[in-house]
């Protein structure tokens, strides 16, 4: 009788072990999962590539010809949870003394009061609130610009250019062509287009690569 209860024990608690194993199991299987969860969600960051990367602009002037001009120093940054870069998070600074035009009293002109006074205003940022995939390769990007120090909703058109290897650093790198417009008076730059033979609406063209880090 004594042996019986002692082998019922022996079975209980070996029953008792195995279903703590099963447990630790189960545990240990949700906590991978969790892992690769946080792994799935966590944002991929990718790094400008300022060698291939423009910030433009091209203005109307008198009605008749385009002036084009762009940012010499600029940065912007990205980063993304999934791989068609839906629900992107970018964000760009530029220095507005870096205006270039190739004409030099031309560009001086436009860092002065008389339109983008660089001196009190010397920074144009952006923030991304939504990127949106419209289709393959196109998207929509909407976000709030702050110029000459007002802030202001815009939206960009964005195609997506492709992936490629950088044969020198063995790199990958994705390519996009970003465009839209804004109005310069909407940010008090510059006088009357009647007056200034300088159109209201600005043109915006950025061709930028970005290395996958």
């Amino acid at each position: 009788m004594r042996d019986k209860k002692f082998r019922n024990h022996i079975i209980l608690f070996t029953n008792q072990l195995h279903i703590k194993k099963r447990n630790m199991k189960k545990i240990t299987l949700l906590f991978a999962a969790s892992l690769f969860a946080l792994a799935a969600i966590a944002q991929n960051t990718y790094t400008l590539d300022k060698y291939h990367a423009r910030l433009s602009f091209s203005v109307v002037h008198f009605g008749i010809s385009h002036i084009e001009g762009n940012f010499k120093t600029f940065d912007a940054t990205f980063s993304s949870a999934k791989n068609d870069f839906a629900g992107a998070q970018i964000g760009m600074t530029a220095d507005i003394k870096s205006i270039n035009t190739e004409v030099e009293i031309r560009d001086n002109d436009l860092r002065s009061s008389n339109f983008f006074d660089a001196d009190k205003y010397p920074t144009m940022t952006f923030k991304s609130t939504s990127f949106k995939k419209i289709s393959a390769k196109n998207y929509k990007l909407k976000g709030n610009i702050t110029l000459h120090g007002i802030t202001k909703t815009i939206e960009f058109d964005v195609v997506y250019n492709g992936t490629a290897l950088n044969p020198m650093s063995k790199k990958h790198s994705c390519g996009f062509t970003i465009t839209g417009k804004l109005m310069r008076t909407a940010f008090g730059i510059g006088g009357d287009p009647l007056t200034t033979g300088v159109s209201n609406e600005i043109q915006l063209l950025s061709n930028v690569e970005f290395v996958i880090n």
